[in-house]
Parts: C-alpha cells; structure tokens; sequence
C-alpha cells in the first residue's frame, strides 16, 4: 500500500493531466456528433477485433467437438446412401445392386501400421459398441479394410496393406471384377489381380468394390489405374492401383455393419452344401 502511495506522490503531475485529459475528451466527444461518432465507430472496431480474436481461440480449443459433430453427420448421410433404394446414379457409390442394409458407426484410429509386410490399424470401437469381426472399414475417400478382432473397447483392423488382404473390386466403368491385394511394396498402392483380359483396362480409370460380398456395398471409391500388364498366361490383368487414401495419415473412420450378413451368408452357405 505504502508504494502506490509512492508511486502516487512521485507522479501526481502526470496523472493529474492525465486525468484532467480524460475529462476534456470526454467532454469533447459528448458536445461534438462528429468526434462522438468517430469514437464510436473506433471502440466498435477494437472490441470487435477483440471479440473475434477471443472467438477464433474459443473455435480452436472447440475444433475436437466440431470434428466429432461433422464425422456424426456424415455417419448419418452415408448410412442414409447406403441403404438408398434409388436406382439414380450416384458419384460416390452406387447402392443399387449392394447387398444387404447397412449401419454405419464412426470411430478414431489409435494405432496404424503401415511399413510392415502385414499392417493393421486399432480403433477406439469394439463389443461394446456392437462392432464384430469382417465389419467393413472405410472413410470419406475409400476402403481402409476390415475388422480383424475385437476387445471390449476396441477392434483392429487388417489393413488393406496387408498380404494377407483379399477384397473384392471391379473396374468403375464396366463390370469385370477381380481380387484386390497388396504385394507389400508401397503403401500408395495395391494390386487388382485376375481381371479378365477381356475388361476395357485404361490408365486413369476408377477401381471400386465390387458388392459380391457381404462386407462392403458395390461402387466404393479405391483408386485409380496407375500402370497394368497381362499375367504369365496372358490370360488376365494385373493392375497397378493408387490408392485415394493416404493409407500413412488416417484419422477418422466409418465401420459398415452390413444389416442382412448373418441371412446373405447363411443362404449362400446353404447353396454350396
């Protein structure tokens, strides 16, 4: 207390003009509408610069939440064009022909593996969340792969850069179907092998899946044609396929839960006895 009395006594001068100043501006600005609007107009613009200042920190520390919001909208939107039963064309999928009816749960990566020769990656979502093993796995750009094992709490998934992969894929412009793997080289790309030679193959073109499983609908988003050439037997194609993902950098995934699985996969069982 002593040193602001001090401060006070040493400076009483200065914050006497200082005060007297304050009274004559005051003064000014309440007699004058041009000085009254400039002040205004003045104050308007600092609070407002220090009002969007503290929004855009409150909007950073709240950029979690947004994402959690986003990704649940999106949850909803796709498990919406899943189940479609438009026979409309749609860019990003084509659920005419799909297999079964599909819930689509969203969930965060942990853990992805990527350089090894069999990679997986490890979900925050498992039992408990109703999520089981062949589950699909995708996100906003295409296939990710499928889940392997399950605990309580999380699941991992067998990457698709894993040699022990195998999905169904066809090309986008036509029908003709073959077996997606990897051969471990690259995570940028995977291999569709034991495409007929017959198929319109064309570097640029568009590889999705091919909906003759249980697992994930017809017409999701892989990659495109990097480079092909025929097998030994000059029978089939192998193509060289980059992949849409950046299977180095997954954040938030989409898990399908294909509704009609246990019926698909009883009847076709049952057909092959």
């Amino acid at each position: 207390m002593q040193q602001i009395i001090n401060f006070v006594l040493r400076n009483k001068n200065f914050l006497l003009f200082l005060f007297l100043f304050s009274i004559a501006l005051a003064l000014t600005i309440q007699s004058h509408n041009y000085h009254k609007s400039k002040f205004i107009n003045s104050a308007n613009a600092l609070s407002g610069g220090v009002y969007g200042t503290a929004n855009s920190i409150d909007k950073y520390f709240n950029l979690e939440h947004e994402n959690e919001i986003l990704a649940e909208e999106n949850r909803t939107l796709r498990e919406q064009l899943f189940n479609s039963e438009t026979s409309s064309e749609i860019s990003y999928i084509d659920t005419t022909y799909s297999k079964g009816k599909y819930k689509v749960t969203t969930a965060d990566v942990y853990k992805n593996s990527y350089s090894s020769t069999n990679n997986y990656l490890t979900i925050n979502k498992g039992k408990n969340d109703s999520i089981k093993q062949d589950f699909g796995v995708i996100t906003s750009k295409g296939i990710i792969g499928i889940i392997d094992n399950t605990s309580n709490s999380y699941a991992t998934v067998l990457s698709m850069l894993n040699k022990k992969s195998k999905i169904n894929a066809k090309l986008k412009a036509s029908n003709h179907i073959g077996s997606l793997t990897w051969n471990g080289n690259s995570p940028e790309y995977v291999q569709l092998v034991d495409v007929s030679k017959f198929a319109p193959v064309k570097i640029g073109d568009t590889i999705v899946t091919g909906g003759q499983s249980a697992i994930f609908p017809k017409g999701i988003n892989i990659g495109n044609i990097e480079s092909f050439e025929t097998d030994i037997s000059g029978d089939t194609y192998n193509i060289q396929v980059r992949l849409f993902n950046d299977m180095t950098n997954i954040g938030t995934i989409y898990i399908l839960e294909n509704l009609d699985r246990t019926e698909i996969t009883t009847l076709e069982n049952s057909s092959n006895e």
